[in-house]
């Protein structure tokens, strides 16, 4: 498995106060809620302003170390954090559930002149700002790629992240997060050839979908819309493989969805 990178990079506005709470355990939880804009232009020239909300979270010490900056709605923070999977069990019956939210690594106030916007439910959000991911990470599966009605290409793949440590005993630790990543467009016909296992380099932005299941509970999950892709070297001493006449996926520096210089993702 390719060494794991696992990065989160976050520039909003504190949608609501941040809470401290406290696990039945004793652990300390610092929560807050990051909110921004995604600037897009699309292929008809049109600016799209895609409002976007991610529940942050740090455990520890580091969380009561937070809590006391007293930080409140409307403040602007920058967000250093990675994506965390972890799965459970309902204890309602309904089988083995998962989710996978933003860990803070580090959070700081900012000084920004972006105005904030009210949204319709009362909180806060920054009128810009930054949403970017960057991963590291194995194909799960081999791609299936398939076209929306309106005949644009989508394809969906797993990502399984790997992550390594040393605990207070100095024992090796791993631990593998997997992630989901949807591509779309021109970038979703060119990945539609990569096998499972396959290593790869991912940047994107942070989403958020909602949808209802079968029995009718509403459900979220949190994944990863890329808008460039580096295939990897299998093996060790990874570097990039190469493609005869081309690029990096997602050359052009055009976001593959909306046709928008990657430059303008999340200004």
């Amino acid at each position: 498995m390719a060494r794991g990178m696992n990065h989160v990079y976050l520039v909003g506005a504190l949608a609501r106060d941040p809470e401290l709470r406290y696990t039945p355990s004793g652990v300390p939880v610092y929560e807050v809620t990051v909110a921004g804009e995604d600037h897009i232009v699309g292929n008809d020239g049109r600016e799209r302003r895609l409002p976007w909300y991610h529940r942050v979270s740090t455990l520890g010490k580091p969380a009561e170390w937070m809590s006391e900056r007293n930080l409140k709605a409307g403040d602007v923070v920058m967000v250093e954090g990675s994506l965390e999977y972890s799965s459970w069990e309902d204890q309602n019956g309904g089988g083995k559930r998962s989710a996978v939210r933003v860990k803070a690594l580090r959070i700081e106030s900012l000084h920004s002149g972006t105005e904030t916007v009210q949204d319709a439910g009362g909180g806060v959000r920054l009128g810009g700002g930054w949403n970017v991911v960057m991963l590291v990470g194995n194909l799960t599966r081999d791609p299936e790629l398939r076209y929306t009605p309106g005949g644009d290409a989508v394809l969906g793949i797993g990502l399984a992240v790997n992550e390594s440590w040393k605990d207070r005993q100095g024992q090796q630790q791993e631990k593998t997060h997997w992630i989901d990543v949807t591509l779309w467009r021109e970038l979703a016909e060119a990945a539609a050839q990569l096998k499972k296992g396959d290593p790869l380099l991912v940047q994107g932005r942070l989403m958020n979908e909602a949808w209802t299941d079968r029995d009718g509970n509403k459900r979220n999950s949190t994944k990863v819309e890329a808008t460039r892709v580096e295939v990897l070297t299998r093996g060790a001493g990874a570097g990039s493989r190469s493609h005869p006449g081309r690029g990096p996926w997602g050359h052009g520096h055009r976001d593959p969805q909306y046709g928008v210089p990657f430059g303008r993702l999340g200004y």
